[in-house]
């Protein structure tokens, strides 16, 4: 493939895309939150088991 070829594919795909491609029922914030809390969690229970620092 060619770096034109790819350009010309790649501007198809994103115009294809152009409407956002997310799904009415998902809320960023909502799945950012639950992210957010899952990284913390998981960094609560590495820090537990991790006394002799």
């Amino acid at each position: 493939m060619s770096l034109t070829g790819t350009a010309a594919h790649l501007v198809t795909l994103a115009e294809a895309t152009e409407h956002g491609g997310n799904h009415e029922s998902l809320n960023p914030y909502l799945i950012g939150g639950g992210a957010l809390f899952g990284l913390l969690l998981l960094l609560w229970i590495t820090t537990r088991f991790n006394r002799d620092r």
